[in-house]
């Protein structure tokens, strides 16, 4: 694989800006939130790079494969916990259009990640 670590790998880095975003993006939802939307959406953003790293660390293309898979279902889990939040009122529409679209980033890429390593 043409890279030295997961912290190489941009796919790493846009997922982990995306829990920047996340983060902050929650600090203002309700306290009663905080055991549940919030801690669901930091839940699954954390997931996503922690998923990338531990793939890309066991150095097999096969399990590479299976957890970028794995932090593609976590990214689709937020996307879907983002418009919950924005029906909820707890995010903005120019809050959930940035975070979606942030979403579509790390999404598109992770996807041409997946697809290039199918066709080795």
């Amino acid at each position: 694989m043409g890279y030295a670590t997961y912290r190489d790998l941009k796919v790493w880095q846009k997922a982990m800006e995306l829990v920047t975003a996340i983060y902050t993006s929650t600090q203002e939802f309700p306290k009663s939130e905080t055991y549940g939307l919030t801690g669901q959406m930091r839940r699954a953003a954390v997931s996503i790079p922690s998923n990338i790293a531990e793939g890309q660390g066991r150095r097999l293309e096969g399990d590479f494969q299976h957890f970028l898979r794995n932090a593609r279902g976590s990214l689709l889990e937020l996307e879907t916990q983002v418009l919950i939040a924005q029906n909820l009122r707890y995010l903005t529409q120019a809050q959930t259009e940035v975070l979606v679209a942030r979403c579509s980033e790390v999404g598109r890429i992770l996807n041409g990640l997946i697809g290039s390593l199918r066709k080795k």
